[in-house]
């Protein structure tokens, strides 16, 4: 009896660490596994309607080399660059500030700071649609208008286009990865830096020496999620520019995916769009994932 308990147990044991993961194993399979591999399959095949599908080869691969696919994968490719650039190190500066004991006011500012982030994009764009209107009584043109700036067609260009495709993204996800570089600020020892002072280092040896160093597992979390939220990207420049993309300024990859799938009705093509937009996303991972050593095995 006694061997009969052990045994019922061990299995026991043996099955509860299983149906703790399942919820996520579960999800995995059903919302990306399954609709990935749907969609591969899909961008080998021409789809008309229900009923109506045939496999083409790779025919959806081959229209890929057109204008329009290669306007969305440079306008997406730039605004990934930028808000990489500007998402990094500026909130770097503001959680250092924000982190210092002097600074007065810490807390209403981390919350300024994140409060862009609980609004929707939807209503944060349609503000920021009007907000670069090219009437002179606009927000930012009445702003440079004071300065003795002439109005600009700001959504009418590429330039100033993507500049306020790039502001709307500042101001949604700064506060966010401000609470990342925090909370990487904490677990830098305090050790460190008073070791520093002994030695005679300022302010900005020890930002260099102790503050990057210590950020650089942060700095690489935050560089991959922008990498995807930036090759991603969809509302703010439909609530920009709708489906009308003057020239291709406002044009993604994903908003070309929608305008292919749902539009034109061809999921196949959509569906080979997708799956370059998923090869491209992992490519440039893995390469600053490299350039950071991330893969390079940690000598003891």
């Amino acid at each position: 009896m006694r061997n009969t308990q052990l045994t019922y147990k061990k299995r026991t044991h043996g099955i509860i660490p299983y149906l703790f993961v399942s919820p996520f194993i579960i999800s995995f399979l059903v919302f990306f596994l399954y609709p990935t591999i749907s969609t591969i399959v899909m961008s080998f095949q021409r789809i008309l309607g229900p009923g109506d599908v045939s496999f083409i080869g790779l025919r959806n691969y081959q229209n890929l080399l057109n204008p329009l696919f290669f306007t969305a994968l440079k306008n997406t490719t730039i605004y990934t660059f930028w808000t990489i650039l500007v998402l990094v190190p500026l909130p770097i500066i503001l959680a250092v500030i924000l982190n210092d004991k002097t600074t007065i006011g810490k807390n209403v500012f981390r919350s300024i700071f994140f409060m862009p982030a609980l609004t929707s994009v939807i209503v944060a764009g349609i503000f920021f649609r009007y907000a670069f209107g090219e009437q002179e009584t606009t927000f930012i043109n009445a702003i440079l208008g004071n300065l003795g700036v002439k109005p600009i067609v700001w959504l009418q260009q590429k330039s100033t286009g993507m500049f306020a495709l790039v502001v709307l993204c500042t101001w949604r996800w700064l506060g966010v990865n401000i609470i990342y570089f925090l909370s990487g600020l904490q677990n830098i020892p305090a050790e460190l830096y008073e070791s520093a002072d002994i030695d005679g280092a300022n302010a900005i040896n020890k930002f260099i020496n102790i503050t990057l160093p210590g950020l650089r597992p942060v700095i690489i979390y935050v560089i991959t999620i922008s990498v995807y939220g930036g090759y991603a990207m969809f509302a703010e420049s439909y609530t920009y520019w709708g489906t009308s993309n003057p020239g291709g300024i406002g044009l993604t990859l994903v908003q070309y995916i929608y305008q292919t799938g749902f539009n034109q009705n061809d999921m196949g093509f959509a569906s080979a769009i997708g799956i370059t937009l998923l090869l491209i996303v992992m490519i440039v991972n893995v390469i600053q994932l490299s350039f950071f050593g991330y893969f390079r095995k940690e000598e003891d």
